[in-house]
């Protein structure tokens, strides 16, 4: 028997899952948290900048030789049946190493410099470089495929931050890697950039390459040469090998050295092979702590405030759009342990329930509409349709006897609003959906608010009845990778149907609720529209400045 291994970093741990090639069987999994987490407040005792969230990149590696040690010592198997594996990683995250591939953190000059450390995808401090590079792009071809707008979650405004604020740092490094890129390049000792992460993490496109000069030199003189200095490295499709494991290497992972490793892929996207899917049409949602929305088609079409279309971004010979909401789980969770009255505590314990199970218990026995409220589910920014992570959230209809499950129940219906709004802007441009399929942690958990979102959407909704998606569509590219191939767009079809997960929870729409979602989400739309676009009112990104100064004097200065 033949297998192969899919690593899948997230936000918070990694896991590593070890696949049958012949089959798809998920043998053993093996999961790991980073152990250093996630630094949002100060690093060694020293406050970071607002909207900064960083990792200590060593974690990756450590995650990545236990997990996947652990897979070999409690199967047993042969390293040599090992062909390939694959790497998927939550992105944009991203940090700056030197020649050997170390990171600059590791070095005790930058032990507390916050930009020589990894930034990760929903590290947000780079807001002002995102608006500069947006408006010097105003007029460039570019723009357009990623929806008008450059986010502060991208390589580019990251690095230029780093450009801004540290330049001496950025002069000592030699590469800046998306993390996914920077462990395939690990692996392999040869450093390469994955046609994924480049194109919709690093403003590259296939048929022209990366930005030219000029356009780099308006941004800042010293990114003139980025893409053949720092930036360097060979774009590779998906599905396509990377190279073979270095001794170094094989030996750390109790690997054979000729195990291929294949082109890095973003964890979201890794969802759509995992899944089955390799026809257009099929819209996946990977939902977590965020929401990602990925689409393939036949066709390039620009749609205003999508998250990027790259051609070859996901599965060779087709377009793939992205979109996404850049908080949904994370709403839900800040709810529960910030929102919640005590008293709810003490009946969840009472009735033999978690405080998240009571909560959906009440949630869903009330009628659709019921609450009386609509929210924006802006409480981390908006990635689609207006990429803007100063904005923040807002709740329109509260009295004084509104309760907490009923503000629960809201906040559900406004994650659905806000997929709803990226399903109207493919719809609207008439790229076909026929079918929605949802991967990730919460879809499983909580089936009252699949329900909800095929309520909203009227449309049917396949769960798929697995958590491991992004690791087996890592393990599924892996495969691809290490097949001896003329046609990779064939070679990786095949390995999807082979090994891609196919068993799925369906929620059917429930008509009777079709009208009064209509109407909420009218209002929805009209909050949205009014919130984002009125200059004369204290805007949400003003009032969030507040709470960020945490300084009343410093506010009203603001906003002046």
């Amino acid at each position: 028997m033949n297998y192969v291994i899919g690593i899948d970093f997230g936000s918070e741990s990694g896991r590593a899952v070890l696949v049958d090639i012949e089959n798809g069987a998920i043998i053993k999994v093996a999961e790991m948290s980073y152990p250093h987490g996630v630094l949002t407040k100060s690093l060694n005792g020293k406050l970071l900048k607002a909207n900064m969230v960083l990792q200590n990149p060593n974690d990756y590696v450590e995650v990545l030789t236990t997990t996947v040690r652990s897979l070999l010592e409690e199967t047993k198997v042969d390293p040599n049946y090992i062909k390939g594996m694959g790497v998927a990683f939550t992105s944009c995250t991203c940090l700056p190493v030197d020649q050997q591939l170390s990171p600059l953190c590791s070095k005790e000059l930058y032990a507390d410099q916050p930009h020589a450390y990894a930034k990760l995808w929903k590290s947000h401090s780079a807001e002002k470089e995102a608006q500069f590079i947006t408006e010097k792009l105003a007029d460039h071809p570019y723009l357009e495929k990623y929806g008008g707008v450059i986010s502060s979650e991208w390589l580019m405004p990251k690095l230029l931050e780093i450009l801004n604020d540290t330049p001496s740092l950025f002069e000592k490094m030699d590469y800046f890697l998306e993390a996914g890129d920077w462990i395939v390049s690990l692996l392999t000792g040869n450093v390469s950039r994955s046609t994924c992460s480049a194109g919709y993490k690093g403003l590259w496109q296939k048929k022209d390459g990366h930005l030219d000069k000029e356009i780099l030199q308006s941004i800042h003189p010293s990114l003139a040469d980025v893409y053949t200095l720092q930036l360097r490295g060979e774009v590779i499709p998906v599905g396509s090998p990377a190279g073979t494991l270095t001794p170094y290497f094989a030996n750390l992972l109790g690997l054979s050295e000729h195990t291929t490793v294949g082109a890095s892929i973003i964890d979201a996207h890794a969802a759509v092979p995992g899944a089955g899917i390799y026809k257009p049409g099929i819209l996946q949602i990977v939902m977590g702590t965020s929401s990602c929305h990925l689409l393939l088609s036949e066709q390039e079409i620009s749609i205003p405030g999508i998250s990027g279309v790259v051609e070859d971004g996901i599965l060779p010979g087709l377009y793939a759009y992205e979109a996404g909401q850049v908080a949904v789980g994370d709403i839900f969770a800040s709810f529960i342990k910030h929102q919640v009255p005590a008293y709810y505590t003490q009946e969840s314990k009472e009735r033999n329930l978690t405080l998240f199970q009571l909560l959906n218990a009440k949630a869903e026995a009330l009628e659709a509409g019921a609450t009386g409220m609509v929210a924006l589910d802006w409480h981390n920014g908006n990635r689609t349709p207006y990429v803007n992570s100063n904005f923040s959230g807002v709740f329109v209809g509260e009295t004084l006897q509104t309760e907490a499950h009923e503000k629960y129940r809201t906040l559900l219906e406004a994650t659905a609003f806000g997929t709803k709004v990226i399903v109207d802007l493919f719809e609207e441009k008439n790229i076909d959906i026929h079918q929605i399929v949802v991967t990730g942690g919460i879809p499983k958990k909580n089936p009252f608010l699949m329900q909800i979102y095929a309520d909203v959407l009227q449309k049917e909704i396949l769960v798929v009845d697995h958590h491991q998606i992004p690791a087996l569509g890592a393990a599924i590219l892996g495969a691809a990778a290490a097949r001896d191939k003329a046609d990779e767009k064939y070679a990786l079809n095949s390995a999807i149907q082979k090994i891609g997960f196919k068993d799925y929870i369906q929620y059917s729409p429930n008509k009777k609720n079709e009208e009064i979602y209509n109407k909420l989400y009218g209002i929805y739309r009209n909050l949205s529209h009014y919130f984002s676009s009125n200059g004369d009112l204290l805007t949400l990104h003003k009032l969030k400045t507040g709470r960020e100064m945490n300084n009343g004097a410093k506010f009203m200065e603001s906003i002046k």
